[in-house]
């Protein structure tokens, strides 16, 4: 067993952790059983990218109970707990992460699970993917496949594929209905003002929060800030999920308008300069900014370093950037993903779900790769139905839920058959 962390002696605080979500995970409670017995990972290597915290760690215990070899290691500087990260090498595994890891440190541990030679690997934002593409291209033969967990990632492979660059097929994890419509829409919206709330010990009632893209994950963004009380103002690029914002009861402008109103600004939208130097310029003295997608480029924190003239930290995971016209601006956890980096992630209920469609989209790779595509430009493989099904016919058992069934009739009325 190999591993690069923090501080081993913090096991037993993460395995708290752990324990507390797993209580909390019963389709991966599931899993764990049935894996154990059927074994279907065995001898099979993973590596795993994704925000190092206990619901992942819990994924990672129910694949190596299912027989796989784990490396793993985060899906972001910030968002690893150095205690959960810890536990995880107690219990066996192999882990190569640490909170707020330098650039350098976070690429090395991404090469410390892809160097040897993974057979699955199951990433969040495409870093284990690029690299293993870029830098271990002579290893690829011994991948299977592997799933994504988030949208900027989907993004990042449905542009390898098109330009038939993927060398590996990939289950698009983030589409299946029983991820993004709870994941992206509840989990994001309630874990997002969870790191703001805890992070700023600010009421919300009564600002105005500019909620930057309408997608899932901004409509829960959305629903959760009006829900505390707040005026929200959504901008986006789409016209029809602008539409749906303004009858969903939103105000909806351009972002130089709303850059003038808003208290708190939330990006969730997966691209780049979404905030950038003009915005800075108008917010009112005290705005704060954080960023709710993947990557820290949505809010450009570099820009308003080099706007301030003085930087300094206004409270922990909070930087204050006093500017030419006396206004300060605010950013939490220097514009990295603020649910993860100011707090604990997603609801374990809700990542119960996320990560049994992972689990069950691993095991159906291994089990189907010989018929899963792996020509040029056909890489990319939505979860199957039956997995969707599946994941939402558990979790409705497991809340006490019936639900009706067609009959004979019914079916031929609607199908045809």
């Amino acid at each position: 067993m190999a591993s690069e962390i923090r501080d081993l002696q913090l096991w037993q605080e993460g395995r708290l952790k752990i324990d507390w979500v797993k209580h909390h995970m019963p389709l991966l409670n599931g899993l764990e059983e049935e894996f154990r017995r059927t074994l279907p990972f065995k001898g099979k290597k993973v590596a795993l990218s994704v925000h190092l915290e206990a619901k992942t760690a819990y994924l990672c215990e129910v694949l190596a109970a299912g027989g796989a070899e784990m490396y793993v290691t985060g899906s972001n500087p910030l968002s690893t707990q150095d205690d959960v990260a810890a536990a995880l090498v107690e219990a066996g595994l192999n882990v190569f992460a640490w909170y707020d890891a330098t650039p350098e440190e976070y690429e090395e541990h991404i090469r410390r699970v892809l160097e040897v030679g993974p057979n699955i690997i199951i990433d969040d934002g495409g870093d284990l993917v690029n690299l293993m593409h870029t830098e271990y291209v002579d290893l690829i033969p011994e991948v299977i496949g592997g799933c994504e967990e988030t949208t900027t990632g989907i993004l990042r492979l449905v542009q390898l594929n098109k330009a038939k660059a993927l060398k590996f097929p990939m289950m698009l994890v983030n589409n299946a209905d029983c991820k993004h419509l709870f994941d992206n829409r509840y989990g994001t919206g309630q874990s997002v003002w969870d790191g703001i709330n805890r992070t700023t010990n600010l009421i919300v009632a009564g600002k105005n929060v500019v909620v930057a893209g309408y997608g899932w994950c901004g409509k829960g963004v959305a629903m959760r800030a009006k829900g505390l009380g707040a005026e929200v103002i959504v901008t986006e690029v789409d016209p029809i999920k602008a539409m749906e914002a303004v009858m969903d009861g939103f105000k909806v402008m351009k972002m130089e308008q709303a850059a003038a109103i808003g208290d708190i600004f939330v990006t969730v939208t997966g691209c780049d300069g979404v905030i950038v130097k003009e915005h800075f310029l108008k917010m009112k003295d005290g705005a704060i900014c954080c960023n709710a997608g993947h990557f820290d480029c949505e809010v450009d924190v570099a820009c308003l370093r080099e706007m301030a003239v003085e930087v300094k930290p206004a409270r922990k995971n909070i930087i204050g950037y006093a500017l030419e016209n006396g206004n300060k601006l605010y950013v939490i956890a220097e514009g990295r993903l603020v649910n993860l980096a100011a707090g604990d992630g997603h609801p374990a209920e809700i990542m119960d779900m996320s990560f049994a469609i992972q689990a069950l989209s691993a095991r159906y790779l291994v089990e189907n790769h010989e018929k899963v595509s792996r020509e040029p430009g056909q890489m990319v493989n939505d979860v199957p139905l039956e997995i969707d099904q599946e994941v939402a016919r558990r979790k409705l058992s497991y809340w006490g839920c019936e639900i009706d069934v067609l009959t004979p009739e019914q079916h031929r009325y609607l199908f045809g058959e």
